[in-house]
């Protein structure tokens, strides 16, 4: 599951020396090899915003002072994996450091959307590895399908299933898939 510190800090080096691509999104780092993936389309956005306004409603009353932003790194050195997360729910001040990414311990919630390209990696690498840095809970939505899963509990032992349209429950939090849209 986790790869040499050494190794680990060598392919840390050389993803952020990396130059921009166009049409790479994001850069990540999961079984000892970088993984450089496309951008992101529309409507995967649109599902990342939708579903970000919605816990931000609900933050304030269950968090206060936590967020849920995309576009930030989240590593763990001793696993030897960074993934960067469409979208995260964590404490606002944790933005306001000079640390390059964050720790599993400041995360509640990961999602992912999953991509028309890479499936798997959201399906299989993505529990894996939210599951072993300790991520509470990780929901997976799947613009492909109209479905998701909701990943909760030790090792991710209770997976919830759901169908675009249904309400949800993701621990305290209440969403509507209803404003979430397949891919064309």
């Amino acid at each position: 599951m986790s790869i040499d510190p050494a190794v680990y800090a060598r392919l840390r080096e050389i993803a952020d020396q990396l130059p921009q691509v166009p049409g790479i999104g994001k850069i990540e780092i999961a079984d000892g090899e970088i993984v450089m993936m496309m951008s992101p389309v529309k409507r995967h956005e649109l599902a990342v915003i939708r579903l970000a306004r919605q816990l931000n409603a609900q933050l304030p009353q269950t968090h206060p002072g936590y967020i849920a932003h995309g576009g930030a790194d989240l590593e763990d050195v001793g696993l030897g994996r960074l993934r960067n997360p469409d979208l995260m729910v964590f404490p606002e001040a944790n933005l306001d450091d000079d640390n390059p990414a964050f720790l599993p311990h400041e995360i509640l919630l990961v999602v992912e959307v999953v991509s028309k390209s890479n499936p798997e990696n959201d399906y299989h690498g993505k529990v894996r590895d939210y599951s072993a840095m300790g991520i509470p809970m990780y929901l997976l939505v799947d613009p492909r399908k109209g479905t998701g899963i909701i990943h909760d509990g030790p090792g991710y032992d209770s997976r919830e299933k759901f169908k675009f349209g249904d309400t949800i429950t993701v621990g305290p939090w209440t969403l509507d898939t209803s404003v979430l849209r397949t891919y064309a």
